[in-house]
């Protein structure tokens, strides 16, 4: 089975009550998971030919929470291309809000833009629609697990 990092960027707590969540569905699947709460460069790069879940809520105008905003420049910065890379994205938002799921959405498109491998659709999270988003994300992460 696979090897599966979840990085999170989280502000109030959300996207890692997500992370928490999706880690016994992955592992009863028979996956090895590890959540970074706060990811480095080099935790990302432990996984450059396994396989990573991008969990994060959106602030402001679509801006990263500060625990994934370092990660993902470094991404941009000092990675190119990563071909082996399998990867899934949950994006948390609030559709009240004209950048809804933007953090997740950059990081979706920056890792398209380096050749990585997106496994299913990216899952955008209305706070507004959803108050308790480990009710739409397990389902999905089920799903998302039996692709690996």
């Amino acid at each position: 089975m696979a090897q599966v990092g979840i990085f999170v960027g989280t502000v109030y707590g959300n996207a890692l009550l997500v992370a928490e969540e999706a880690e016994p569905i992955l592992q009863q699947q028979g996956h090895e998971v590890t959540i970074f709460e706060d990811p480095s460069l080099s935790d990302w790069q432990r996984y450059s030919d396994k396989v990573a879940l991008v969990v994060t809520s959106t602030t402001g105008q679509g801006d990263f929470p500060d625990s994934i905003a370092d990660l993902f420049q470094a991404i941009k910065d000092q990675l190119g291309h990563q071909p082996q890379l399998r990867y899934g994205v949950i994006a948390l938002g609030d559709s009240s809000y004209d950048h809804f799921c933007g953090a997740g959405k950059n990081f979706d498109a920056l890792l398209q833009e380096q050749g990585a491998t997106r496994i299913g659709e990216v899952l955008t999270v209305d706070a507004s629609e959803d108050p308790e988003p480990e009710s739409v994300t397990s389902p999905w992460v089920e799903t998302w697990a039996e692709s690996l």
